[in-house]
Formats: C-alpha cells, sequence, structure tokens
C-alpha cells in the first residue's frame, strides 16, 4: 500500500507471533512489547537527517555524525500507545514524549479526546506517533489533527497491526504522513476490532478487561 511500511524483519515477525497468542501472559506481553518497539523504533528513524561535529576521540579529533535538529518527539495515543515508549525511549532517551488521551466510543466507533500535553516547537521536531493498532483509524486521524493544529508538519505513524480499513481512512485523511507497522491484518469485524488481530493491546498490556 502507498505510504505504508510494513517492518518484516524475522525477529518483528517472530515476537508478533508470540504478542498474538492468547496464552501469552501479561508480563510476556509487555515485555515483548517492549521488545518489538525498539525493533520498530529502528525502522521508522531509519532515515533521518543527520549533520557532522567536530569531537575528540581518544586517538584524535575527528568530524562524525549526530542526528540533526531539534529532539525527536515520541507521541504517545493513550493509554495504549505508553507500552511502546519505553521499547522506543531505550533507543532515542533523550526524545521528548507528547501525550494523546482518546477512547474510542463502544457506539460510534469514534474517538473521544480527554487529554492533551505536547513540547514546543513542534513545527521543528520529527514527530512520531504510536499505538499498537490502526483499526478504523479515527484515534490515528484525530492524533494527527491535533498535532498539526500545534504546528507538527513532519509526522509519522507507527503501529504494531493495520487492517485496510484503517489505512486507507487514515492515508486519505493524511496523505503526507507515512504509515510504519508490522503487519497489515485481513479486516475489521463487526466492533471495530483487526481479525485475526491480538486482541485489545491496552486490555493485554495491562492487565484489564
Amino acid at each position: 500500500m502507498k505510504g505504508v511500511t510494513v517492518v518484516s524483519h524475522p525477529l518483528v515477525q517472530h515476537k508478533l507471533t508470540l504478542m498474538r497468542d492468547k496464552t501469552t501472559s501479561t508480563a510476556g506481553f509487555r515485555m515483548l512489547l517492549r521488545e518489538i518497539a525498539t525493533l520498530l523504533c529502528y525502522e521508522v528513524t531509519r532515515d533521518i537527517e543527520l549533520e557532522t561535529i567536530a569531537i575528540e576521540t581518544p586517538m584524535g579529533p575527528m568530524d562524525a555524525p549526530i542526528i540533526k535538529g531539534k529532539k525527536l518527539v515520541f507521541a504517545s495515543i493513550l493509554r495504549a500507545g505508553n507500552g511502546l515508549l519505553d521499547g522506543m525511549l531505550d533507543l532515542v532517551p533523550a526524545a521528548r514524549v507528547a501525550h494523546i488521551g482518546m477512547y474510542r466510543d463502544h457506539d460510534t466507533l469514534e474517538p473521544v479526546e480527554y487529554y492533551f500535553k505536547a513540547p514546543g516547537e513542534l513545527g521543528n521536531r520529527l514527530v512520531i506517533v504510536v499505538d499498537p493498532m490502526l483499526a478504523t483509524g479515527n484515534s490515528a486521524i484525530a492524533a494527527i489533527d491535533r498535532l498539526k493544529r500545534r504546528g507538527a508538519s513532519n509526522l509519522r505513524y507507527l503501529c504494531l497491526l493495520a487492517a485496510p480499513e484503517g489505512i486507507a481512512k487514515f492515508t486519505a485523511a493524511h496523505p503526507d504522513v507515512p504509515v510504519f507497522t508490522a503487519a497489515i491484518d485481513s479486516h475489521l469485524n463487526e466492533i471495530g476490532y483487526i481479525v485475526p488481530g491480538l486482541g485489545d493491546a491496552g486490555d493485554r498490556m495491562f492487565g484489564t478487561k
């Protein structure tokens, strides 16, 4: 699909299979989510811009590459997005973090915002929005809308799983925002869950119902 990168690395696919398994424990699911988030973060940041600076190694001076510009922002769609943050911050510990609190109305399947907090100068930062599932696409679209209103212009969306319906809706609304995912599943069921999917990521992560 145009604008979508499926991260097919064997380690990503192996860990995703373990996460899908309904017998995987809450602790196991949480650990796997952190591990796979680090691998996905590696891919979503693969082409970020570098510049060179002068440093001194123990052996002498050199011009060495370093990430250009202001610190990255990881924008978590609460609550499940927080499960991806730890693994991503393991890789990019200096990143800033934004939180976008949304829940899905189970009758309308539309997102309801209840919280928003983000770093300043979003227009000068790469913002990577994270949420385990791109299902209907409604929450993802609303989150990107909110960030753009705050000035963000360089955005990427990272998820574990995506449904074709959600991808189509998201890319139509935000064709300028590339999507990175570990898998594109078959379809959405009648209540907006990804099939075969892995269930409710938040519930499996936090041991709730």
